[in-house]
């Protein structure tokens, strides 16, 4: 932005993007030029500059940090409330976090624009617990997950997280948009056995790694890995919360040329059945791309199946075909599971 001293014309869209109109920051001895001054946002004088008045010339190059500075300081503003949202997280992105900013209110708005999501309960809870049942010998039937402990990434307004809650499970709701968790908040505090069941907090799934190493049965990633930013990392971190046996569950959608005419282009452009701009078609990620992942990183894909959804009935069921969406079931190997190649060998 800086060249020699003064103002380059690059500073000079840069101020004009922010609204001020520097028409000649950058000054160019020997002419005389025009500088518009301001205190804060408000237009003072105009001062003319003649080449040889070094006073005024120095004026004018001091104006113009100054007016700098107080551009950087307006942009931090700006920036202050959703910057430390994603500022410590390598694998959240901020585009997306300003998405949903943008969609908290809309959560509980069951015939509104997270309407799918609210009907894909029907298919993820069941696949969550089913799977999680195949491990559990003892159990109430009316609490069927009682004495688990579940971390949902990314649980936005808890529509997941209700459910899990209610099968007895202890969940910890962690999502990096704050409103998304007032939300989320508020909604559970209507039901006194949820209240005590759940807890949420505003961060990343990084920022829990320390407190909570090998502390979870299941992690729940429901429509989340399409939207971060470092895949592989995000799978690291699921494999260090997760103890031994534990169970990693995913769905999302696939990579595919079809995923990207019925993901995006008509759910979002033409029919609105999803806000325009949720999905980023190179982020998507194949089963096979996935399971490539979560091996090299200590975690056995037991399952994966493929989700459709019928924007007519607004239903999901289940298919064989996973080019549009799916679910994967992956659990990570037991301590004495590690052991046994080296005692073999």
């Amino acid at each position: 932005m800086w060249r020699g001293g003064r103002l380059s014309s690059r500073g000079v869209r840069f101020l004009e993007t922010l609204g001020f109109a520097c028409p000649s920051a950058v000054a160019e001895p020997p002419r005389v030029t025009s500088w518009t001054a301001f205190s804060g946002n408000q237009l003072t004088r105009n001062l003319q500059i003649k080449p040889w008045e070094f006073s005024g010339h120095r004026t004018m190059w001091l104006r113009s940090y100054r007016i700098t500075f107080s551009c950087l300081t307006r942009l931090k503003t700006y920036r202050s409330s959703w910057k430390k949202l994603y500022s410590t997280s390598q694998t959240v992105d901020s585009k997306e976090v300003k998405t949903f900013q943008a969609l908290a209110h809309s959560w509980w708005d069951e015939q509104g624009k997270f309407a799918p999501l609210h009907s894909m309960n029907d298919l993820r809870v069941p696949f969550i617990r089913d799977n999680l049942l195949k491990t559990s010998t003892n159990h109430d039937p009316g609490k069927p997950l009682s004495g688990m402990k579940i971390l949902d990434v990314g649980c936005g307004g808890g529509l997941l997280t209700e459910p899990l809650g209610r099968l007895g499970a202890s969940v910890v709701g962690i999502d990096p948009v704050a409103e998304n968790i007032k939300i989320a908040q508020h909604h559970k505090s209507f039901d006194p056995v949820l209240d005590k069941r759940i807890q949420y907090r505003v961060c990343s799934l990084e920022e829990t790694l320390n407190e909570n190493a090998e502390c979870f049965d299941a992690v729940v990633a429901s429509e989340v890995v399409e939207h971060v930013n470092n895949l592989e990392m995000f799978i690291q971190c699921c494999y260090q919360v997760l103890k031994p046996g534990g169970s990693l569950f995913i769905t999302t959608v696939n990579k595919t040329q079809l995923s990207y005419v019925l993901g995006i282009v008509f759910s979002e452009q033409i029919a609105g059945i999803v806000p325009k701009g949720t999905h980023t078609w190179e982020k998507f990620v194949s089963p096979e791309k996935l399971e490539s992942i979560l091996e090299p990183n200590g975690l056995s894909v037991e399952t994966v199946a493929g989700m459709v959804y019928n924007p007519f009935s607004g239903y999901w069921h289940w298919t064989e075909n996973t080019s549009l969406n799916y679910a994967a079931h992956a659990v990570r190997a037991r301590a004495q599971e590690h052991l046994e190649p080296a005692e073999s060998a």
